[in-house]
């Protein structure tokens, strides 16, 4: 085992009291007061931790963003995290029990950041880091599809030679994340023409009943046999029964695992034209997150991660998945990203959201060592 593991298994207790810290200091994504006090909360820890003070990224409506850098070394490292839940305040309580911590927040991805925190002092404590840089990216919105961070992170991470996204671990097997999905969101407004039910139906025009054809075309733009999903996870319209539907609105969620398929999707989404005549149809939103696609630098930066953490005795596994992070943008900048290198545990925004405590210290050390990987002879 590495001496980073021996100083976090250590370290456990305080390592787990960070987390409570941060998983305490409750984050709704659209709260900016709150999000920007548990943002003050994670700079108490990097300081007490790793000594060192925020780049603040001020935002008007959400939360800051916040960015630190810690060490000299040629080798730049970027940790990605966001600290931003789906959970309003109170929403679920924080409980531990059975060797597990629940929380809002704590699986996605309070842990995992702190838990890269403490994998970077474990390096500064014994001595690992002298020929490292490690820069931390560290959104408020990510939850939101990373409305006002996209460009900031990209601006971050440019110059590193690979970023480590602090996400969950693959549920009940661990493995990392080495695919994800690109995502879309998208708005189809319908405008028709109201018009008495009962008495002069023929002079309406049913925004309804042109929803229902809109809604059988967009899911004939699916393609599932390659990985091409779409959702109407929105669909509503009209109001009372003895009117002819003047309005109606759908909301559609894309998922794609490459860019091409998303560049032919968004096209088709935004081309939808009425079938009734007299109907208006409008379209707005699109890609808000590229796919994560396995890369060659992706994969040469998983296998040094395959080989690196052999020294834990861990088999790291990987698997393409279809949810997105911010992990997305920087690999379509070309740097290496690896994701799911954060907490074991289960129930992402699920009321059930909870960490494996004991896991704690041998997930901070596996980024400890992935970090170390970097000075390891290839081959």
């Amino acid at each position: 085992m590495s001496s980073a593991y021996d100083y976090l298994q250590q370290n456990a207790a305080l390592i787990l009291g960070d987390i409570k810290r941060l998983v305490q200091a409750q984050s709704p994504s659209l709260n900016k007061e709150a999000t920007d006090l548990c943002g003050e909360v994670l700079q108490s820890i990097v300081a007490e931790r790793l000594g060192v003070a925020a780049e603040v990224c001020h935002q008007e409506i959400l939360g800051n963003h916040l960015s630190f850098n810690v060490g000299n070394g040629p080798q730049l490292t970027s940790i990605l995290g966001h600290f931003d839940t789906v959970w309003d305040i109170d929403e679920i309580p924080m409980i531990e029990k059975d060797g597990k911590l629940y929380g809002p927040g704590v699986l996605d991805m309070k842990a995992g950041l702190v838990q890269s925190i403490w994998a970077v002092r474990a390096l500064q404590q014994t001595g690992g880091l002298a020929a490292h840089s490690i820069r931390f990216i560290c959104p408020s919105d990510e939850e939101l599809s990373s409305p006002s961070s996209r460009q900031w992170i990209e601006q971050q991470a440019s110059g590193s030679s690979r970023v480590l996204v602090a996400e969950p671990a693959v549920a009940e097997t661990y493995e990392a994340k080495i695919a994800r999905k690109g995502s879309g969101r998208f708005e189809v407004h319908i405008t028709g023409r109201a018009a008495h039910a009962g008495n002069n139906p023929e002079e309406g025009i049913s925004a309804v009943l042109e929803m229902a054809h809109q809604i059988i075309y967009l899911q004939s733009l699916g393609a599932p046999e390659i990985g091409t999903t779409i959702n109407i996870g929105v669909a509503k319209g009209g109001g009372k029964l003895n009117v002819v539907a003047d309005h109606a609105q759908l909301g559609v969620d894309l998922r794609v695992t490459n860019l091409a398929e998303g560049q032919r999707v968004e096209a088709a989404i935004k081309a939808c034209v009425p079938h009734l005549a007299g109907a208006k149809v409008e379209v707005t939103g699109g890609m808000t997150r590229p796919p994560m696609e396995q890369t060659p630098q992706n994969l040469a930066l998983f296998k040094q991660a395959q080989q690196a953490v052999k020294r834990l005795g861990i088999d790291l596994k990987g698997k393409s998945v279809g949810g997105g992070s911010d992990g997305n943008f920087t690999s379509a900048l070309g740097i290496a990203t690896l994701d799911g290198l954060g907490a074991t545990g289960l129930g992402i925004h699920a009321r059930h959201e909870h960490i494996i405590v004991a896991d704690i210290p041998l997930r901070a050390a596996l980024i400890a060592e992935i970090i170390l990987g970097e000075d390891m002879p290839q081959g």
